[in-house]
């Protein structure tokens, strides 16, 4: 395809391999919904089904997009937030994809989980970083596929519902869901076709795009089965300590993340049923100073982002002891600061962090978990594994 400016502002023509079912500024059919597999129940919105035709070609569901029709699975993968990037990656194609925010970053987080998985390697070093992507960028990628929200690409100012319908019609569809993060708001525009879902069900349809259904199926099992074992021996609520997550780049002005909020971001933690320590009156995304972070006084807390390998844990936990105010915080009294992996979390970062939450919070139910400092993801002793690696690992290699 020519990426010349005249071929780009021409009448639209549809990519041969990937379109759109309908058309995104007069709605947008929905097709049927599947069953719900998988234990989650973070969503009231049902995940889309894949279906197909005798030609060959497939379509697949899912809100804000409607039906999405596709005659041949993605290869090339232009991604946003990393919940998405981490869906090709759970497939098996986390190497195909050619852009995400903040590349770099998220490269050196995810790879402290790969670390744990044999044979498994990961590689985003590089790639356009994409939160406000260039719309000529996108050309330039000419990717099989967008899995990020128009919605939520639309609410940018640099992007209007004509830019939006042009990437669709000149290079590939878009095909992604972002407000299920927290059950926010989406754009005015969008409110009536939008739908919530959970990680997993997000899963479920992003790889019914991808024809990766049996991988989807083996991991949801994976998912299940721990879900399981954790309801099993959950403790309870009058022995379950109270927890805050908190954003430690500054600890005199904290982000602060309620555990209880609907969505993905806290897929890893609503499951164990902490108590929450935060009052009604703060809500996920204010700032706290430490006044008030010792006024809820947590048992527990948690620090998104830090098992990333520019994260300096031991200072963290060092400041919180020599701060006048946060030293008398239970959690710092008794040396439960713990790091954490990433909010947006695809599904393989979700099966590990359901493990370290649940350590984190119960040792004496699921072992004790490790005092992190830095490096990867911590050696769990065979016997106190949550899940199994191996079996993890050959399933993102279609060895199952």
């Amino acid at each position: 395809m020519s990426n010349t400016t005249d071929t780009k502002n021409e009448t639209p023509t549809r990519r041969d391999a990937l379109k759109y079912g309908g058309t995104l500024a007069t709605g947008i059919a929905f097709a049927g919904c599947s069953e719900l597999v998988g234990r989650s129940g973070e969503s009231d919105g049902q995940s889309g089904d894949g279906t197909s035709s005798g030609d060959g070609t497939y379509s697949v569901t899912m809100a804000p997009m409607g039906e999405v029709a596709f005659d041949s699975p993605p290869e090339s993968v232009f991604t946003r937030l990393t919940h998405l990037a981490g869906m090709a990656f759970a497939i098996g194609r986390g190497n195909d994809v050619n852009a995400m925010h903040a590349p770099e970053y998220y490269d050196q987080l995810w790879n402290q989980f790969t670390e744990r998985l044999p044979g498994v390697t990961l590689d985003w070093s590089g790639l356009y970083s994409s939160w406000d992507p260039d719309k000529e960028m996108l050309y330039d990628l000419d990717s099989d596929v967008h899995l990020a929200d128009p919605a939520s690409v639309n609410a940018l100012d640099s992007w209007s519902m004509a830019d939006i319908e042009e990437v669709t019609e000149n290079i590939s569809p878009w095909f992604g869901n972002q407000f299920s993060d927290r059950h926010g708001e989406p754009p005015a525009d969008w409110a009536d076709r939008y739908e919530y879902y959970s990680l997993w069900e997000m899963f479920e349809t992003v790889a019914a795009v991808f024809r990766e259904e049996a991988r989807y199926e083996a991991l949801a099992k994976v998912h299940a089965n721990l879900l399981e074992t954790l309801e099993a021996d959950l403790p309870p609520e009058q022995e379950r300590p109270t927890a805050v997550m908190a954003g430690m780049s500054d600890i005199e002005s904290m982000y602060v993340y309620t555990l209880d909020t609907p969505g993905f971001l806290t897929a890893h933690v609503r499951p164990l049923e902490p108590v929450g320590a935060l009052g009604d009156d703060v809500s996920s995304g204010d700032t706290i100073d430490m006044e008030g972070l010792l006024e809820a006084d947590p048992d527990v807390i948690f620090a998104p982002g830090g098992m990333h390998p520019g994260t300096d844990m031991s200072g963290i936990r060092d400041a919180f002891q020599n701060h006048s105010i946060g030293q008398r915080i239970s959690a710092v009294e008794n040396g439960r600061i713990y790091a954490q992996g990433a909010r947006y979390q695809g599904p393989i970062l979700n099966l590990f962090q359901l493990e370290m939450t649940a350590k984190q919070l119960y040792p004496d139910a699921f072992g004790e978990w490790p005092t992190y400092t830095d490096g990867p993801y911590p050696e769990i002793p065979a016997d106190e594994r949550l899940f199994d690696r191996q079996e993890v690992a050959e399933i993102i290699a279609g060895d199952r």
